[in-house]
C-alpha cells in the first residue's frame, strides 16, 4: 500500500472541488439548508407549544404542499438534465418538435405526477397520523394551483441555467427545488425569520399560501388579498422565467446544443 498513491487520489478530488458545483452543494449547501430549515421549525414548534392548535397538521400539510412545488420544479429541470445526460438533446431538436411543445409536455407530465404525489402524501398522513390535509376545505384548490405555478417558474429558471451551461451545473436541478424553502414560511411563520430576511420572504408567492394555510387550519378566514398577491407574483415570475429560459435556449442553440453533451 502506497501513501503517495492514496494522497494522489485525495488531491485529485480536492482539486476538482472548487470547479464543481455538485461537490460544493454536497459539502455546504445541503447541510446549511437543513440546519436553517429544521432549526427554525424546531424553534417555532418549541415556542408555540399547546398555544397553537393543530400544530402537527400544520407541519404535515406544509410537507405535502411543498412536495407540489418541488415536483413541479423537478419535472421540468430534471427531465431537461436527463436529456443532456442521455446525450439526446440534439436528436430531440433535430425533429419538428419545438421548445414550447417540449416545455408544455414537461409541465403536463409534472401535473400528472403531482396528482399522484398529492394523493399518496394525503393518504400517508391519514394512515400514519389520522390527520387530513383536506381540512383546509375548498381553499386547497387555489392553494395547490398557486404552488404548482411556483414550481413551474423555479423549474424554468433552473432549466435556463442548465440549458446554457450544461452538466457542470447539474446540481441546480435539485438545489433549485429547495433553495427558496427557508424563505417561504413552509413549516413556520415569517415572524421566525430575522427582520432583514422578511422582505425576501414577502417577495415570494409561496409565503402567502403557507401563511394562509396555517390561518385556515387555526379557524381564521383566509385573506383573499394574500391569495391575489400570490397569484400576481406567480404570474410575474413565471413570465420572467419563461423569457429567461427562451433566451438562454436560443443562445445555447446558436452555440450548438451538441457541446452540452
Amino acid at each position: 500500500m502506497s501513501l503517495q498513491r492514496i494522497v494522489a487520489v485525495i488531491m485529485r478530488h480536492l482539486y476538482l472541488m472548487p470547479r464543481t458545483l455538485e461537490r460544493w452543494s454536497e459539502s455546504i449547501y445541503w447541510p446549511v439548508l437543513d440546519l436553517v430549515l429544521w432549526g427554525l421549525t424546531s424553534r417555532w414548534a418549541e415556542s408555540a407549544g399547546p398555544d397553537v392548535p393543530h400544530l402537527a397538521l400544520m407541519l404535515l400539510t406544509g410537507v405535502v404542499f411543498w412536495q407540489v412545488v418541488w415536483r413541479a420544479n423537478y419535472e421540468i429541470s430534471v427531465n431537461i438534465l436527463e436529456e443532456l445526460l442521455n446525450q439526446n438533446m440534439v436528436n430531440l431538436f433535430a425533429t419538428p418538435l419545438t421548445v414550447w411543445e417540449w416545455s408544455v409536455a414537461l409541465v403536463v407530465l409534472g401535473l400528472i405526477k403531482n396528482l399522484i404525489t398529492l394523493a399518496v402524501g394525503a393518504g400517508a398522513v391519514w394512515v400514519l397520523y389520522r390527520l387530513s390535509i383536506f381540512d383546509v376545505g375548498w381553499l386547497m384548490l387555489p392553494f395547490l394551483s398557486s404552488l404548482l405555478v411556483s414550481g413551474w417558474f423555479m423549474g424554468f429558471a433552473a432549466s435556463a441555467v442548465i440549458i446554457y451551461y450544461g452538466r457542470r451545473v447539474q446540481s441546480i436541478a435539485w438545489m433549485a427545488g429547495f433553495a427558496l424553502a427557508p424563505f417561504s414560511a413552509v413549516y413556520y411563520p415569517v415572524d421566525m425569520l430575522p427582520t432583514w430576511v422578511r422582505p425576501v420572504s414577502y417577495a415570494l408567492p409561496m409565503t402567502y399560501i403557507f401563511e394562509g394555510m396555517r390561518k385556515v387550519l387555526r379557524g381564521e378566514p383566509m385573506p383573499m388579498a394574500d391569495l391575489a398577491i400570490s397569484f400576481g407574483l406567480n404570474a410575474l415570475y413565471l413570465a420572467l422565467s419563461i423569457l429567461f429560459f427562451a433566451r438562454m435556449f436560443e443562445r445555447s442553440r446558436s452555440r450548438g446544443l451538441g457541446r452540452l453533451e
